[in-house]
């Protein structure tokens, strides 16, 4: 958790060589797979395995929005750390991301994730995430 109480996941990174496009920086789709890996362990910290959810449940929380700021390029050996900070978990699950070198500090990425709860096999959209997920996430 942070000082506003929001609960919070870090993960340290090394870019590698096979995320970078043809001018040698990070391609800008990788951001979201940098998004990803801090969203799961957030998720994962927090004891929320959505794969279980599913299975258990028959709940899955597909992805309904996506943004990033692209402030400054990583590329090839970069140190950095992505951060998911959890905004909201009611209506829909809503998380922060920051991506900062880790030597510096320096912020060079900042997005915004979304995600609904859907029950299946109806595919019915919930208005409100489930409660042992809503719960274990502390919305």
């Amino acid at each position: 958790m942070n000082k506003n109480n929001h609960r919070t996941y870090e993960t340290r990174l090394t870019i590698p060589f096979h995320d970078l496009d043809p001018m040698q920086i990070v391609w800008h789709g990788n951001y979201l797979k940098y998004f990803d890996m801090a969203r799961f362990g957030l998720f994962h910290e927090a004891g929320v395995d959505l794969y279980s959810v599913y299975e258990e449940n028959q709940y899955i929380f597909p992805i309904t929005r996506t943004s990033a700021k692209h402030i400054l390029p990583l590329r090839y050996g970069d140190e950095i750390v992505c951060k998911a900070t959890l905004v909201e978990a009611r209506i829909k699950i809503v998380l922060d991301f920051e991506i900062r070198l880790a030597e510096s500090g320096t912020v060079c990425t900042k997005g915004r994730g979304e995600q609904l709860a859907v029950k299946i096999p109806e595919m019915e959209t919930l208005f409100q995430i489930p409660g042992l997920v809503r719960e274990a996430l502390g919305g």
